[in-house]
This record gives structure tokens, sequence and C-alpha cells, in this order.
């Protein structure tokens, strides 16, 4: 159940309305029809204080479009955060967003698995600097090293704030009870 109810998107101001509609379409790449609902109980969340929202999606518009990560990694990243801050809601909502990526179903479904041998070393390194980040704060040097001869600092940069990012996004869906929209529900991860 909701903590803080979405704002239904009838009573979004004009403007919230725009500037919503502006970054979905930055990130999906089309202007979503009123069938298209994935999304709108965060979204309808968030439409309900624009001071934070705006300069927070527009920010969050950085690591969904110009993230120096392929869209590949960036999706194995964030589903790793899901996974870790047991978030189911953002689980589902990148599971999708990794499947349009063209991640297969079995590599999304050992995102979740604790051991990382299976992946190449560029993403078993992602991964891992993910668990550090989350468990530490920081990435440890042996996972460092290895970063560093797979990545760039751009890269590098943006793993840590896209780990940061969809970390804070994982804390404020728990905390804000945001519920999934049915289109989610099949992508939900199992036991939630």
């Amino acid at each position: 159940m909701a903590r803080i109810a979405p704002v239904p998107r009838a009573e979004w101001s004009e403007d919230m309305t725009a500037f919503i509609a502006r970054f979905r379409n930055s990130v999906i790449g089309e202007e979503p029809d009123d069938s298209h609902q994935s999304g709108t109980n965060l979204l309808g969340t968030l439409a309900g204080y624009p001071a934070l929202t705006k300069p927070f999606l527009s920010f969050n518009r950085h690591l969904l479009t110009e993230n120096t990560l392929s869209v590949r990694q960036r999706e194995l990243v964030i589903l790793r955060v899901a996974h870790l801050r047991h978030c189911a809601y953002e689980w589902a909502q990148h599971a999708i967003l990794a499947e349009r990526a063209g991640i297969a179903p079995e590599e999304i479904a050992r995102v979740a698995q604790e051991a990382l041998r299976d992946w190449s070393p560029g993403e078993r390194a992602l991964l891992g600097a993910t668990d550090e980040l989350l468990a530490d704060g920081t990435i440890g040097e042996d996972t460092w090293r290895v970063l560093v001869g797979e990545f760039d600092e751009k890269q590098l940069m943006d793993l840590v704030f896209t780990v940061g990012t969809y970390a804070l996004v994982a804390m404020a869906l728990r905390s804000f009870g945001v519920e999934p929209e049915t289109e989610l529900l099949p992508h939900l991860p199992n036991g939630h």
C-alpha cells in the first residue's frame, strides 16, 4: 500500500505534465500514449513535489540517455542494485528495459545470483563493483584495477553515479510504498 499516494495524472500541473512528457520522450524515445502506464505510480508520486522532481529527473536523464556505459552494462548494474536493495518495482521496470536492450531472460535472472563467475571479466567487475559500492561505499582496489583495464574515467564515474542513483531510487520506491503497475507484475522477482 502506498505511503505517499501518487497524484493522479489529471491533477498534475500543466508544467509538470509537459516536463514529465519530455523526460519520458527522451528516455523511452516516443511520447507514451494514455494506454502506456509504466512508471505512472512512481512519476505520480514525484509529480506532487515538482521542486525535487525536476532536478532529480534532469540528472537521471543523463544516466538513462547519455551514460557512457553501454545500455546493456547500465541495465545489468541497475538490476544488481534492485536485487541487492530488494526493490521489486525497480527490478521489474529495469527487467523490461533490459529485455528491450537485448539482454536474454536467463542473463536477467543470473544478475540475482550471488556468484559472478559466469559473466565476462568486464561485466563481472561491474557487478562486483556494484556489490562493493552498496556494501562498503567504495570500489575495492582489486576490482578497481580490473575496471581501469576495461573502462575509461567517464565510464567509471557513470558507474558510481548509476549505482548511487538507483540505490536512492530503490530507497524511495520502498519507503514511499510505490505500487507496481499492471504491466510490471509479470516482471516482479519471485517472492514479491
